[in-house]
């Protein structure tokens, strides 16, 4: 998959599915040729809400249209569309996810300038670097909503009272992990280790400076530098005591939930539940802070989620107008003024800091000007979302030291090696 350097504030990113398309018509649109269905995964009440609004807003762009919305949560999603896709049956507009795009682009449309325009959407519109979330091989296959990265997140209250320093912008491997140790105390952790993707690849991707998949599409999980990484982070559990070991193979979020809690003081997540963490339920004073730096540099990947058309959609024109609803700048406005996710538009991405409580408005964006200075795009296989449940269970077992990290990515290279 592509590489993209992005710079500053560029860029950042956020019922039951039906197996089958509305009224028998395959595509997502039923026997009238205006009705669209669009596609999309909510794991929440608000996620649902923010989804309604945005729907509302194309209704009123297109009074005369028939446009409605399905949603699942992430799981079922990405299942659902299998089946959607295989039988032809894909919504017309469908929500895609840039490290899912490279298993789901038979069933995309390359989108052309044409179909930009005829969405009433320009390149220009977007941050630079943007449009190349939902790219593959050059090819566009999707228009992004919000960019995203990831972050250390860490509760200030925890380190107050461990007596241990809040992390600087330009903090290193060296400071995270005396942070992690001094922060250990009480029965309590310094850090809480992930179990999905990007939770358990980003400080092993950071520190080693590359990614376990080349610029190819080619697997690399037995690179030196990566799996010296990665054996760091394991160690952080079997070695260090800084981090307990994840309960089971179901705790997808282990490390979130630890840090939550108040069992662990720092854990990393996606810039996409920022404001949840500062305005947690359980009343801690939250922080955050770039991936720390290492003698390679601080790589991090930039990520994103967006809205495709199907290539088999009956109604491609109409579609794409829904489309250019549903990042319009009025509903690119609207996301950034939730505080949920940093819009892929460039016009409209102060208003998520005006967004922010003034209490952490000019911190957050401090962050995000140090975590966005220079990223790449994330590279994944074709079955990169394989390779991932794969790895999942097998880190239960490296994290409770019955196999090594250096032979489980041996292993996950052997069985999805090309």
């Amino acid at each position: 998959m592509k590489r993209t350097h992005l710079g500053g504030l560029a860029i950042i990113a956020s019922t039951a599915l039906a197996l089958t398309a509305c009224g028998g018509a395959g595509n997502g649109a039923t026997a009238d040729s205006s009705a669209i269905v669009v596609d999309m995964w909510a794991g929440s009440d608000d996620d649902t809400n923010v989804l309604n609004k945005q729907l509302d807003m194309v209704k009123e762009d297109h009074p005369d249209m028939d446009v409605s919305m399905r949603m699942a949560p992430w799981g079922d999603y990405f299942t659902k569309m299998t089946t959607n896709m295989a039988s032809g049956n894909m919504a017309c507009v469908s929500g895609m996810n840039s490290g899912q795009l490279s298993s789901y682009t038979d069933g995309f449309a390359e989108l052309t300038a044409e179909d930009l325009e005829t969405a009433g959407l320009s390149e220009d519109d977007f941050a630079p670097g943007a449009l190349e979330i939902l790219k593959k091989d050059g090819k566009l296959y999707g228009i992004p909503f919000d960019v995203s990265t990831m972050l250390v997140y860490y509760n200030a209250d925890m380190f107050q009272k461990s007596g241990v320093d809040e992390p600087a912008l330009d903090w290193t491997f060296k400071d995270f992990e005396k942070t992690a140790e001094d922060a250990t105390q009480d029965g309590k952790h310094g850090f809480a280790v992930g179990m999905a993707e990007f939770q358990w690849q980003a400080l092993p991707i950071a520190k080693a400076g590359t990614q376990p998949v080349t610029a190819d599409g080619t697997l690399d999980m037995t690179n030196p530098a990566f799996v010296d990484a990665a054996s760091w982070y394991s160690s952080l559990v079997t070695e260090k005591k800084v981090a307990a070991p994840a309960a089971s193979a179901s705790e997808a979020g282990w490390g979130e939930t630890q840090y939550t809690s108040g069992n662990a003081a720092m854990a990393v997540d996606g810039t996409w539940n920022a404001v949840g963490y500062l305005d947690n339920d359980n009343g801690f004073k939250a922080g955050l802070a770039p991936l720390p730096t290492g003698e390679n540099g601080s790589l991090g990947l930039v990520m994103g989620s967006g809205f495709g058309i199907a290539k088999d959609c009956a109604n491609k024109d109409e579609a794409l107008k829904v489309l250019g609803s549903l990042l319009s700048k009025k509903s690119q406005d609207y996301i950034a003024s939730t505080g949920r996710s940093y819009p892929a538009r460039a016009a409209s991405q102060p208003v998520y800091f005006e967004s922010l409580d003034p209490e952490y408005r000019d911190d957050v964006q401090e962050v995000f000007d140090q975590a966005f200075e220079q990223l790449e795009g994330q590279n994944v296989t074709d079955d990169w979302s394989q390779v991932g449940t794969y790895i999942q269970p097998n880190l239960v077992s490296v994290y409770n030291g019955q196999e090594k990290m250096a032979d489980m990515l041996s292993n996950t290279q052997n069985q999805f090696a090309k």
